[in-house]
């Protein structure tokens, strides 16, 4: 009898699985196709139009979440676009896009179409090609040194967001220079702190600079720094 309720038990669950819908699993593909319009500023040295043989480098720079407001005045800009607009001068073209989305990260890839389109367009040294940003701007700016590594000689970050598990993605040779308020309440200083330590371990060439009594708008003094431009002008993918 126990023979005869096992096998009709088997034959009820074996039923009962047959009655189950089997699962059905699409290898596809499909070609998106993402487009974005992206207005800027670019700036030009005062020699590129003395000198029509001269390569000159370029500094992209990627502002933050403050700025995504059109048709701000000059005085309502984050430097160095703002030092621009003031009659200062400085020795490389200077590529400024605009994230006109208020709660959108920077779209990379557009920017690095841009840039792409700007380098080839101009007398550009793409040797020395630099990066640099504030904020989510910042944040941006170490997404591209991750995404493209081959491309920058040099970054400078301010109060940034930093890829920390995606550190060793970065070119080692690149030169990189941080800033950040160390009463920074919008993005903490230990994004920087642990940043500086995990590339220093790797054996990457960074420098790191902190300022007391600062908070988010670490921006003023960092690009206020004339030791900065003049450590761009040195950098070159060339040289490493």
């Amino acid at each position: 009898m126990l023979k005869k309720v096992t096998s009709l038990l088997f034959v009820l669950f074996v039923n009962s699985c047959a009655s189950q819908p089997s699962y059905t699993l699409v290898d596809d593909e499909l070609e998106t196709s993402v487009t974005e319009t992206l207005k800027y500023y670019l700036y030009y040295p005062p020699e590129y139009e003395l000198d029509p043989e001269k390569k000159f480098p370029i500094l992209l720079f990627l502002h933050g979440g403050g700025e995504v407001e059109e048709d701000l005045a000059p005085n309502e800009r984050i430097p160095p676009p703002s030092l621009i607009l003031r009659g200062k001068k400085f020795p490389f073209l200077i590529l400024a896009p605009q994230n006109s989305f208020a709660k959108s990260w920077w779209n990379t890839r557009a920017v690095k179409q841009l840039l792409d389109s700007i380098v080839s367009n101009n007398r550009v040294d793409k040797h020395r090609i630099y990066l640099s940003g504030i904020s989510r701007g910042g944040g941006a700016a170490w997404e591209m040194a991750v995404q493209y590594p081959e491309t920058f000689a040099a970054m400078a970050v301010v109060c940034g967001m930093t890829p920390l598990p995606y550190a060793s993605w970065i070119n080692k040779s690149m030169s990189i220079w941080v800033f950040h308020g160390e009463d920074d309440a919008v993005i903490p200083v230990e994004e920087s702190d642990s940043m500086v330590k995990k590339l220093k371990g790797l054996g990457y060439n960074v420098k790191f600079t902190k300022y007391e009594n600062v908070g988010h708008d670490a921006w003023t003094k960092a690009y206020a720094t004339k030791e900065l431009y003049d450590w761009f002008i040195l950098q070159s993918l060339d040289s490493q």
